[in-house]
């Protein structure tokens, strides 16, 4: 079989095929055609020495806000994607019921996949919070009706559940969620933060195979982090996920977690437009905040491959190397040293390695530049993020304001008669 592309000499970390060392993948037709060693080069139409490289499947991103344009949180996955190796980005409850096929109509202009968590709310994210306040939105038979008629997208439901979220509804948006869930069959996600409701109320509605986001978060949690309901949820089989964002990350309740054993299931950036810039800036160096306080790098990468793609079922071949699966590949430099890194409270943490992404393909076609929308204007920024942002517009427009190459590097391509 000719093969469209070949990756060779790097180190293929693929936890769901049980592979970490040196091979080859060949790609052909936008799918995996062979993993291993020494595959035949002259049997590829392109060739790519990955020699010193980290080869990994794409990134699946379990908790993202993908629908810029329609809601307070919505980023554009395009410019992230191609320099960080997240090939799927799942849309954490950016649209409810009445939001749906705008989102449907927004993801098409992805080259990214967007599996969608619906939100229990019909009204979405559209604002900043405050979505289950009115609970006629919370219609559980309006959701189940969209999930069936969108079977192609949703793969689960998504319900925020804080105090500033459900105001006096409690836990009874959360209810209504497991309801829509089980009806479906899908998992439910479900963002803890400010209290009430408190992580120990809310955490026994859950069932194996629903997710529990902003696991180790330091609002929802206080600074033990060991409610004795966590550990409960835990061995009865509730998913746990960093869910990062730009407040739902705290390095000592991760510690405390891991002490206990209880290592998170996911690790995903909760990416949007307050989070984009600062602190999770995006999941390669999130994970680098999982390799900072210790966990090993298979186990990282399982949790931003195949975990994530097992947790909602996402569909064959996602997340995995796996011969036969799409060819969503992401290629990283392993960069060893201290990098200082912060969680969503300032507490900083040395990761001894991190991935910077080289290149990143989608179906076997690598995903081209893209520059990132100017942040809208009601995200909060700091001084330094700002003169960052600024510095780095500087740096793109001196690269594309002089010419490409000098006159030696041209050629004559009309030649005079």
């Amino acid at each position: 079989m000719p093969y469209d592309l070949l990756l060779v000499g790097g180190r293929v970390i693929d936890p769901d095929g049980g592979r970490d060392g040196a091979a080859d993948v060949a790609v052909a037709g936008g799918r995996i055609a062979a993993v291993g060693a020494d595959l035949p080069r002259a049997a590829a139409r392109e060739v790519v020495d990955v020699t010193g490289r980290l080869v990994t499947p794409g990134l699946v991103d379990l908790h993202t806000h993908v629908f810029p344009g329609a809601t307070y949180w919505g980023i554009d996955p395009g410019p992230a994607a191609w320099c960080s190796g997240v090939t799927t980005w799942v849309d954490a409850g950016s649209a409810g019921a009445y939001g749906i096929d705008a989102l449907r109509a927004a993801i098409r202009g992805h080259r990214v996949r967007v599996p969608v968590l619906l939100n229990i709310s019909a009204v979405g994210l559209t604002g900043l919070t405050g979505e289950s306040r009115d609970l006629a939105a919370c219609d559980t038979d309006l959701a189940i009706t969209t999930i069936t008629a969108n079977r192609d997208v949703v793969y689960g439901v998504k319900a925020r559940i804080d105090a500033n979220t459900v105001g006096a509804n409690g836990l009874e948006p959360l209810r209504r969620a497991i309801t829509v869930a089980r009806a479906c069959e899908v998992p439910v996600m479900v963002h803890v933060g400010v209290a009430p409701p408190t992580v120990a109320e809310l955490l026994p509605l859950l069932g194996a195979g629903d997710i529990v986001t902003h696991c180790a978060s330091g609002i929802a949690l206080g600074r033990g982090g060991l409610d004795p309901a966590l550990r409960r949820a835990y061995d009865a089989g509730v998913l746990f996920d960093i869910g990062h964002g730009s407040g739902g990350f705290a390095y000592d309740v991760l510690e405390a977690q891991l002490a206990a054993g209880m290592p998170p299931h996911v690790v995903s950036t909760d990416l949007h437009a307050r989070s984009l810039h600062g602190p999770a800036f995006d999941l390669p160096t999130t994970m680098a905040k999982l390799l900072a306080v210790g966990l090993p790098l298979g186990q990282v990468v399982a949790a931003a491959t195949c975990a994530p793609a097992r947790a909602l079922g996402l569909p064959a071949g996602t997340g995995t190397l796996a011969v036969g699966a799409p060819a969503d590949l992401a290629v990283f430099a392993v960069e060893r040293g201290g990098f200082p890194l912060a969680d969503a409270h300032g507490q900083v943490r040395s990761a001894p390695m991190r991935l910077r992404n080289e290149a990143t393909y989608v179906a076997g076609r690598l995903l081209p530049p893209s520059l990132p929308a100017p942040p809208p204007p009601w995200v909060p920024l700091t001084a330094a993020q700002r003169a960052a942002l600024a510095d780095r517009d500087r740096a793109v427009r001196a690269l594309l304001t002089v010419p490409l190459v000098p006159p030696g590097g041209l050629a004559e391509q009309f030649p005079r008669a």
